[in-house]
């Protein structure tokens, strides 16, 4: 997706339909939900435009239980989302660190690196840096 069409499918409301794909969607829908988020993720306006319409806990939730195509997404949207110091710690409240580490441990080679980019940005904060040490997450890094 162009830069401009980032801008555009948040100018026109789109955000919240695809967070609610990603929360109640069809296993087909939710991935490409989160696909869709991941590349609206990389533009800063959207990174909060996703977080305040409560797209950080589905995606946390596909990373955890969605099929492998979901969880490379989730994890690469949770990725684009740690760019935003602020979405670091509502991806910490939102229990999100545990499903990246068992993302790295045993996801596919795609997840895995989606996966350890977040877990890297996550790891600039200070108890962030504990939560993936309590979760094992050093080791598989």
């Amino acid at each position: 997706i162009n830069a401009d069409n980032k801008v555009s499918i948040a100018a026109a409301d789109g955000i919240g339909p695809l967070v609610e794909l990603a929360r109640s969607g069809t296993s087909y829908a939710k991935e490409n939900a989160a696909g869709a988020l991941w590349n609206l993720a990389i533009n800063a306006n959207n990174q909060v435009a996703i977080a305040t319409a409560g797209g950080i806990s589905p995606l946390v939730e596909l990373a955890r239980s969605g099929t492998s195509v979901a969880k490379e997404n989730a994890a690469a949207a949770l990725w684009n989302l740690t760019i935003n110091a602020d979405n670091t710690m509502a991806i910490a409240a939102a229990h999100g660190i545990g499903p990246l580490v068992e993302l790295v441990r045993s996801g596919t080679s795609v997840a895995k690196e989606y996966a350890a980019r977040a877990l890297w940005n996550l790891s600039f904060n200070a108890d962030n840096k504990v939560s993936i040490n309590v979760a094992d997450g050093i080791g598989p890094l």
